[in-house]
């Protein structure tokens, strides 16, 4: 149990992070670059890896990883994005609620088994999405207030679905260590070229305070994934029931950080949002 308050802890503070980046007029993609090489310098460090790097390129899942990186990099920058112009309940809603596209994936292409529980909490999803990216009660909801959280939404889901295949299907019992490692360096690699692209475009601009912005993201980054998948381990918890609570658990804290700490303000339909996001979230993952 203390596994997995831990990382709802440093889960919910990774949202904190990329609102401070906003605040302090930290580069996104410099940090989050610097982010990825952060924890698989960690991972690397703390693993004892088994596998030479010259035969990396010849493992099953090497292209699933490459995969992975890229949409880990464009994931990323999504959290940052929504949570620095809608807030941060809108940003751990939308990240949260996409749970339900690795579910929905999980009934068309492993077959298991869908209720009408089920249904009604992926429906719900999509309008606790709606409801907490909305900025008035009395006006619908314009879209550009709906883009970001939209593709947050869609974003998070195909990095946990494709995670979650790979995984399965392609890395081996005691690869997982090596295999996230590779990813976290992939998607450092590709942040470097995006960077020197913008260098080549004359808008790189290099401070030292996206380095240290780097790894205030990475050390956390890094933990939060380690606990999470040692809270799966607890005996005495099911899988779905850890999903659970640390889902509902960060939609509720990172509300509270914005409220608390940036003093953002939540209208009615925000309010509903995030409690239809918790009962979606009870229903799909509890109810599957």
């Amino acid at each position: 149990m203390d596994h997995l308050v831990i990382s709802i802890l440093i889960s919910s503070c990774l949202f904190v992070i990329f609102k401070l980046f906003n605040v302090f007029k930290i580069h996104t993609l410099q940090a989050i670059t610097i982010n990825y090489f952060v924890a698989f310098l960690i991972g690397f460090i703390s693993s004892d890896l088994s596998l030479e790097v010259s035969q990396i390129p010849s493992q099953p899942w090497f292209f699933g990883a490459l995969s992975l990186s890229v949409i880990f990099i464009i994931v990323f920058n999504l959290m940052a994005a929504t949570a620095q112009k809608n807030g941060l309940s809108v940003a751990s809603v939308a990240n949260k609620m996409s749970v339900i596209i690795p579910v929905v994936f999980g009934v068309i292409v492993y077959n298991e088994a869908v209720g009408y529980l089920k249904v009604i909490g992926i429906l719900l999803a999509l309008v606790a999405v709606y409801l907490s990216a909305s900025k008035s009660d009395s006006e619908p909801l314009k879209k550009k207030n709906l883009i970001f959280p939209l593709l947050l939404f869609i974003g998070s889901g195909v990095l946990d679905t494709t995670l979650k295949y790979v995984e399965t299907r392609l890395v081996p019992d005691g690869g997982v260590p090596i295999f996230s490692a590779t990813i976290f360096i992939f998607a450092s690699v590709l942040g470097c070229m995006l960077l020197m692209l913008q260098a080549s475009q004359g808008k790189f601009k290099f401070q030292f305070k996206n380095i240290l912005g780097g790894i205030a993201l990475g050390i956390p980054n890094y933990y939060s994934i380690e606990f999470l998948l040692k809270a799966l381990k607890t005996e005495g918890f099911e899988s779905s029931t850890v999903f659970t609570i640390n889902n509902v658990s960060v939609v509720i804290l990172t509300t509270l950080f914005g409220l608390l700490i940036f003093k953002e303000k939540l209208i009615k339909k925000n309010w509903a949002g995030i409690g239809i996001a918790i009962v979606s979230i009870f229903l799909v993952v509890l109810y599957g």
